[in-house]
C-alpha cells in the first residue's frame, strides 16, 4: 500500500507540467494550485539520479510520513458521506469543509486514483471498485454538475446547512467542533465579499452553532507559486463552535455594532501581537467578529428583518478599517502628515498648497517634514521619498527629527537587502519599532485598497519576518551583554 503511494507521488513529480522552484533549486509537482496549470517550460526529473524528484526521494518522503504517524492507540477510518458520519451522537468533530466553488476535489483526485486503482485493485477491491472517483454527491458548487449556477449554489447551501445541523446536534458536549476555513474575499459588484465565506458562515449560524473562539493558523508555504510576488493568504482560520444556547438574546443592528466596536479592537491587537501577516488580517478578523454576531439568536435590522451574514461581514470590515485608521493618533505629527499624503498621492508629487493644508491639519509644517528627510518640496510641488531614495547610512540615534514613517520605510528598504540588516536596524529603533509595526498594517491596508501590489507586498513581507527579526535582535542583544 505504501509503495503504491510512492508511485502516486512519483506521478505528481514526473508529469510533463512540472515546473522549477528557483528559491529551492528543486522540482515543483503537478499541482502547485488546485488545478492542472499550463507550463511553458517544464522541468523533467531523472528518476534514477540522486537529484531532486528521484525515486528514492519519493520513497523517503513516504517513509518519513509513516515514521511520524502515531504508533500508539487504535482508530477506524470510514469512506462515507460526512453528513451520515456525524449523525452518531457524542462525536468529536474537526473538519476542513469544501470551499464553495473554489476546488473540484473529486476531479483532481482522479489524477491519483487511476494509479492507486491500477496498483491496489487486488489489495483494496472495495475502495477501488469504481473506474473513477465518485462525483455526484460531492458538496461543492460546480455548475457543470447542475442545471445552472443558481442550482449549484442552492445545492451547496442546502448541503452545508444539513451538515452543520448534524454537527450541532451530534457533537460531543464537552468538546467544541473545530472547523478550518481559508477563503480570500474579493470584490463583487462594487463591494468586497466572499460567497464562499458567506454561505459557509450562514450555514454555521443557521444550524444553531455559536463561534466561541477563533485563531488563524499558518498553513501555506511561502514558496508556492501563488505566494511568489503576490499578496496570497498564508493562513487558515480555525473556528471553535458549540451549540448556541436556547436562551440567546436578540440584538438590534446598533447593539451588534456597539459590541463589535467594544470587543474587536482588543482582538485585532492580539492578532497583530501574534504577527499575523497583513494580507491575512481581514480574514482573521472575521473570526472574532462572527463570534460576536453568532452569540445572538438573531441580529435585527431597522426594517425588522434578520441581518444576513454577508452584511455582518461588511460591518466587521468597516470596524476593522476604523481600528486600523484609529492607530494614526499614536503617530508623531510628521508621520501622520506622510500617511495622509500617501493616501492621496502615494509617492507621486502633488501641489505644495495641498501639502501645506495637510501639514496644518496634522499640526506640523512642510518645512519640518522636509527636515525630517521623508520628502522634498521643489518648485511648488511636494512628494514623499521612495525607499530607494533613502539614505542607506541612516542612523536613528543621530536623527534629530525621528519619525515612525521614516523608521518603517528604512526597515522595509533594509529587508530588501537582507534580514540581518533589517534586524540590526530594528534593534537600534527600540520602542519606535513597535509603532512602525502598527503602521505597516495600516499602509498594507491602504496599498491593497489602491491596488499598489508592490507596496502592499513590501509591508506584508516585513511583518511576515517580524518575529524572526525580533528573535535575531534578542540574540544579538544577549551576545552583546555576554
Amino acid at each position: 500500500t505504501y509503495l503504491a503511494l510512492v508511485v502516486d507521488k512519483c506521478a505528481d513529480y514526473w508529469s510533463s507540467v512540472c515546473t522549477w522552484i528557483n528559491s529551492l533549486e528543486a522540482i515543483r509537482g503537478t499541482f502547485p494550485r488546485q488545478a492542472i496549470a499550463m507550463s511553458w517550460d517544464y522541468a523533467e526529473t531523472n528518476p534514477f539520479s540522486s537529484s531532486t524528484g528521484n525515486w528514492m526521494s519519493m520513497l523517503n518522503w513516504v517513509a518519513k510520513a509513516v515514521d511520524n504517524l502515531p504508533s500508539m492507540g487504535e482508530s477506524e477510518v470510514c469512506q462515507q458521506d460526512a453528513r451520515i458520519r456525524v449523525s452518531n451522537s457524542g462525536v468529536v468533530i474537526s473538519t476542513d469543509p469544501p470551499y464553495y466553488d473554489n476546488i473540484g476535489y473529486a476531479d483532481i483526485s482522479d489524477f491519483f486514483y487511476v494509479w492507486l486503482r491500477r496498483n491496489l485493485g487486488d489489495v483494496w477491491p472495495e475502495e477501488c471498485a469504481t473506474l473513477l472517483s465518485p462525483k455526484t454527491a460531492e458538496l461543492i458548487a460546480d455548475p457543470s454538475r447542475h442545471k445552472s449556477k443558481q442550482d449549484a449554489k442552492e445545492y451547496f447551501e442546502s448541503g452545508m446547512a444539513e451538515f452543520m445541523s448534524e454537527v450541532a446536534s451530534s457533537q460531543h458536549p464537552y468538546v467544541p467542533a473545530t472547523i478550518y476555513y481559508a477563503y480570500k474575499a474579493k470584490e463583487e459588484d462594487g463591494s468586497v465579499r466572499s460567497t464562499g465565506w458567506d454561505t459557509f458562515l450562514q450555514a454555521v449560524i443557521k444550524a444553531g452553532l455559536q463561534v466561541t473562539a477563533t485563531w488563524p493558523l499558518r498553513t501555506e508555504r511561502s514558496n508556492r507559486p501563488r505566494s511568489l510576488g503576490a499578496n496570497a493568504l498564508a493562513s487558515s482560520i480555525v473556528l471553535a463552535c458549540r451549540p448556541r444556547p436556547s436562551s440567546a438574546p436578540l440584538a438590534a443592528r446598533s447593539e451588534f455594532i456597539a459590541a463589535l466596536r467594544e470587543e474587536l479592537p482588543d482582538a485585532i491587537k492580539v492578532l497583530q501581537s501574534g504577527n499575523i501577516a497583513p494580507v491575512d488580517l481581514p480574514q482573521s478578523t472575521i473570526g472574532p467578529g462572527i463570534r460576536v454576531f453568532s452569540r445572538y439568536a438573531k441580529v435585527v435590522e431597522a426594517n425588522g428583518k434578520p441581518m444576513p451574514v454577508s452584511d455582518a461581514l461588511a460591518v466587521i470590515n468597516e470596524v476593522l478599517d476604523d481600528v486600523l485608521y484609529g492607530e494614526e493618533s499614536e503617530l508623531d505629527s510628521d508621520s501622520r502628515f506622510a500617511l495622509a499624503w500617501y493616501v492621496q498621492h502615494g509617492f507621486e508629487p502633488g501641489p505644495f498648497g495641498d501639502a501645506d493644508s495637510i501639514a496644518r491639519a496634522k499640526n506640523t509644517v512642510v518645512e519640518g517634514v522636509v527636515e525630517a528627510a521623508i520628502g522634498e518640496a521643489p518648485g511648488g510641488k511636494f512628494r514623499l521619498y521612495r525607499r530607494c531614495e533613502l539614505d542607506a547610512d541612516w542612523d536613528p540615534a543621530s536623527d534629530s527629527r525621528l519619525t515612525v514613517w521614516e523608521a518603517l520605510q528604512h526597515l522595509a528598504a533594509r529587508l530588501e537587502q537582507s534580514e540581518s540588516q533589517a534586524a540590526e536596524l530594528l534593534r537600534r529603533l527600540g520602542g519606535v519599532g513597535d509603532r512602525a509595526h502598527q503602521l505597516a498594517y495600516l499602509l498594507h491596508k491602504i496599498a491593497s485598497d489602491k491596488r499598489w501590489a508592490e507596496e502592499a507586498l513590501a509591508y506584508n513581507n516585513l511583518i511576515a519576518v517580524w518575529t524572526t527579526l525580533r528573535t535575531s535582535t534578542s540574540s544579538g542583544t544577549q551576545q552583546t551583554l555576554m
